[in-house]
This record gives C-alpha cells, structure tokens and sequence, in this order.
C-alpha cells in the first residue's frame, strides 16, 4: 500500500529531475550562441541572399519607431498573405479536398498564428490540408517567434547600449538571424528525435481502411514531426490533429511527451544567460532566471498537488481526476505538461485543462493573467520579465527615497509611464473582452456551462487571446463569428501593443547615458532584489484579477 501511494510522486519527482537537468545542461552554451547570434557583425550567406531580395540594409541601425514600422509592416503582409491561403485552400495542391476556411474563421486563425498565439477554432485534421499546414501555419510559428526574440533581444540592447539616439538594431536582420541561426537548425534536430521516437512524418493523405470488426477507421498522415518541433520550441502551440499533444501519432510515448516540455522551456529559460552577457554582467541574467524558474516551480507544485490530491466526490472515488486527462503518461505529466505550456504562452496541451480540478485549472489560468513571465514565451518572457525589473526598481526607489534605476539606467516618469501602460494593455484587454462576453446574446450562446465555472471558460479564453498563449478551456464555443471576431482584436492588440511599449522603452533607455554605479544604488543581481521582483509580478497579478478570480475558480473550489 505504501509503494502504489508513493510510486506516482517518485515518477513525478523523476520525471522533473530529468527535465530540469536536461535545461541545466543546455543553459550556458545555448546562452552564450544567442548572445553572438544577435552580437555577430558576420552574415552568413543565406541570410544575405534574403537581404538582397528584400533589399534591405542588414547593418543600417534602426530607431525604435522604424524598427516597429518594420516589425508591423512584416505582420501585416503575413496575416494577408495567410488568410489568402485559407481562403483559396480549395484550388491548391496537397489540399486533401478540404474547403477554405470562411472569412471569420480565416480571420481569426490568420491572426492567431502570426501573432505568435496559435488558437485554433477548427480541427487540424479536418479543416487543413498539407500545404496549409506548411507553408501557412509552419511558416508563421518560424517568423512570429524569431520576431518575439527581436523583440527582446531590442529592449536589451536598450540596457546595453549607451546614448545611441534611440538606435536599437535591425529589424530584418534580428528576424533573419532567429529563424536561420536558432529556430531552423535547432527544429531540424528536434523533429529528427521526434520522428526517431514515432511521431510521423509523411506527405500522405488521411485514407479511410476497413478494421477486422468492419468499422471504418482513418488513418492519418501529414508533415507532423517538423511542425510539431516548431510549435514547441517557438512557444507557438496549436496541433495538426484536433487532440494536439495528446494524439499518440503527435505525443506518442513518454520520452517524446518530455522532450516537448523541454522544447517549450528551453529558449525562455536560456534568454536570461544571453542577457546577462549582453548587458556585460551575467549577474543580472541569473537573477532574472531565478525568479522565472521560482514561479514556475511554484506553479508546478501547487497544480500538481491538486491533480493528486483529486478534489471533489467524483474523482475521489474513482482515485484520481482522470477524466480528460492523458492516460499514457500519468496525472503528473498532464500537470507538468499543462504549467509548461500556459507559463510559456505555447497553448500546446496534452489533456483537457477544461477537466482540471478547479484549484489546478486557476492555476493555470492565473500562469497566463501572470504575464506569461514564468518562464514566458520566446522572447516575450524576457521581455515581460525586464519591465517587471523596472516597476521593482522603481519601486524600490520609493521606498528608500533614492532615484530609481535599473543596469545604469535611470528610471523616470516617461519610462514608467510606457511600463504603466504595457501593465494595464492586457488585463484591460482581457476583462473587457470577458466582461462584453457575458452580457451580450452571442457571447451566451457559446458558454455551455453555467456559473462560474462558464465564467472560467470564457476569462481563460479571453486570458489565452490576450497574452497569445492559444491553450483552451474546452467548454466554451468559439468557433462563431462572435468570439472569431472578437478574439481577433483581442490577439492583434495583445500581441503589438505590448510590443509598441518595449521597443518605445528601448529607444527610451538606448538614447540615455549609463551612469556608473554608486552606493546608493540598489543591487539588482542579489536575491533581495529577485524576491521583490517576484513579489511584484504577484501582486500586480493579484490585485488586477483576485476579483474576477473570486468569481470563477475560487468560488468553483468552494462549492
């Protein structure tokens, strides 16, 4: 009796042993090779055989507003050029003789996966054919996380640099660099393991066979393996099948279920080390590292515990909360799996988060209302996480009467008037979004569970929109115009107005002059400073959303 209680928490132990030994090994070279990946006055040749074609000058410094000029123009063209693709669909090639998507539909998923969210309202096997599949949605997950991690790389080099007049790099030539010299070859071995481990990898159609009892089975085909790399690695998320990573021809054993976790964390886990040595001090990479691995490690507690401890009649008699969840792997892969990708803005799952306990399921909810910071998605994370450091040093600036600054930087009221706005654009975004949805007739209709458990389903849904995660509470009907359209706008101002507010902040802080260190300044890389920053991501967290939550799983967990 005492083995069986034990045995599911020593696999649980052990699985998250091997997992975070696997990051640890990777950590300081991968760190380094993106630190020289975007530090590097070299260009391979591929890279500048695009420049050409796009005629750009990959070495012209950019300021800020034309770095974002740059970064919306690209997105732009990619959501026109993605909702063509679903559009036309019918009269290409490899198109399975599926139809294209309708306008709202096509809207909707063009927009979620140049936005890096990856939501995804139909069933990937029965509403996209191949060459959708890979020269529409593949291509977006490489281009939308290699924009993440310009993104960040630019609010960085904000940090490093010193009076630049707002020059904070190039935008094609950081783009470039991500896909060719990180997503791309890191992705090639990924899916090179993942078809060695059973995951398939073909160009073949779904054919319809005839079981030995006479029913009628599909079996599927399709370019699995390469997209599901990309979509893990890239924080992207979505599936090419319905049941995404719980579909056994996309996760089909253990050791694959856990090199897709690690594909999720690995670059927002290992961003923090190429800070550090960019900015000079690989102090501040550790500190920043640490409160990331922290709140997830946190979060990956607490949800574990209520997967095992199973609240509620139903699954105590029946032992454990399984229903929905992936019976392969175990309870404890299913949390593992579920806090990864919500702390990562990925949206991948392997089970069902609608069929989480309610205590496990808010905190799921509560990773995305985080920020996403824990450790983020690529790029994203980092970001999120060194605005965070600022509103902490400024902070911290009140409380001892000292000038606020962060890396040499001093942080004034234009600074902390752009972070007080990238705060508030999501919680704003999402509690207006779940607010019109509850009150208005179409928004109903798609709530199939009433009270506050419906409340859960449509502020998870509006939470996974806003912060670009793409992961679902299946209980919530968003395949309607309604919730397309709406999520839509919520995705496309989740995604660039933050985006707007970091580079502004980089133009900001690369135009001023370091200031050396005194004193009096405060010490950002000791775990003084990355305990308030921990506080801090909590707090705003929590006094944003702690009303809404009351409504929804706590009151859940209550009843």
């Amino acid at each position: 009796m005492h083995t069986a209680v034990l045995s599911p928490v020593v696999a649980a132990v052990a699985q998250i042993l091997v997992l975070v030994a696997a990051l640890a090994a990777v950590h300081a070279p991968l760190g380094a090779y993106l630190a020289r990946t975007y530090t590097s006055p070299n260009h391979l040749r591929a890279e500048r055989l695009w420049y050409r074609v796009v005629r750009v000058d990959p070495d012209a410094e950019q300021r800020w507003t034309t770095y974002l000029m740059s970064l919306l123009g690209f997105s732009l063209v990619s959501v026109l050029f993605l909702y063509g693709l679903e559009r036309l669909q019918a009269h290409l090639p490899w198109s399975l003789g599926l139809a294209g998507f309708d306008p709202a539909g096509a809207w909707n998923s063009a927009v979620s996966f140049t936005t890096n969210t990856n939501w995804q309202w139909y069933s990937g096997e029965a509403a996209a054919g191949h060459l959708l599949q890979m020269a529409g949605f593949a291509v977006q997950n490489f281009v939308s996380a290699s924009v993440g991690m310009a993104v960040a790389i630019a609010l960085v080099r904000g940090f490093a640099r010193s009076g630049t007049d707002a020059r904070i790099g190039n935008f094609w030539s950081d783009l470039t660099r991500g896909v060719v010299r990180v997503l791309l070859p890191l992705s090639a071995v990924a899916a090179v393991v993942l078809m060695a481990s059973g995951v398939i990898q073909n160009l073949d159609p779904h054919t319809a066979l005839r079981t030995v009892e006479g029913a009628s089975q599909h079996v599927l085909g399709g370019p699995v393996a390469s997209q599901e790399a990309i979509k893990d690695l890239g924080t992207n998320g979505g599936g090419f099948f319905n049941a995404n990573s719980a579909h056994p021809l996309e996760n089909p054993t253990p050791l694959t279920n856990l090199v897709e976790i690690f594909l999720l964390l690995v670059i927002p886990f290992t961003l923090p080390r190429a800070f550090g040595l960019m900015v000079g001090d690989r102090r501040q990479g550790w500190a920043i590292l640490g409160v990331m691995a922290g709140l997830w490690a946190a979060s990956l507690a607490l949800t574990t515990w209520a997967e095992m401890a199973g609240p509620g009649a139903a699954p105590q008699a029946a032992g454990a909360a399984m229903e929905g969840k992936e019976t392969r792997f175990g309870l404890a892969a299913s949390a593992l799996f579920a806090v990864s990708t919500t702390a990562t803005s990925t949206g991948s799952v392997n089970s069902m988060h609608d069929s989480f306990p309610a205590p496990g399921g808010g905190m799921l909810l509560f990773n995305m209302l985080l920020g996403e910071v824990a450790p983020g998605g690529v790029g994203a994370g980092l970001s999120g996480m060194l605005v965070l450091a600022v509103v902490a040093v400024f902070v911290a600036g009140l409380m001892v009467g000292r000038t606020p600054e962060y890396l040499g930087k001093k942080i004034g009221r234009p600074e902390m008037t752009i972070v007080a706005l990238y705060v508030l654009t999501v919680p704003a975004l999402v509690l207006v979004g779940t607010a019109v949805s509850v009150v208005v007739e179409p928004g109903l209709a798609g709530v199939q569970d009433p009270g506050p458990h419906g409340l859960s389903e449509v502020l998870y849904a509006f939470a996974s929109a806003a912060n670009n995660n793409g992961s679902a509470f299946a209980g919530l009907t968003t395949g309607t115009p309604f919730y397309e359209v709406a999520q839509g706008l919520v995705m496309l101002a989740g995604r660039f107005v933050p985006i707007a507010l970091v580079l502004a902040l980089a133009g900001r802080l690369a135009s001023q002059t370091t200031v050396p260190a005194t004193s009096g300044t405060l010490p950002t890389h000791r775990p003084l400073f990355a305990g308030l920053l921990a506080a801090v991501a909590i707090v705003v967290v929590g006094l944003t959303f702690i009303p809404v939550l009351s409504l929804g799983p706590v009151v859940e967990s209550l009843s």
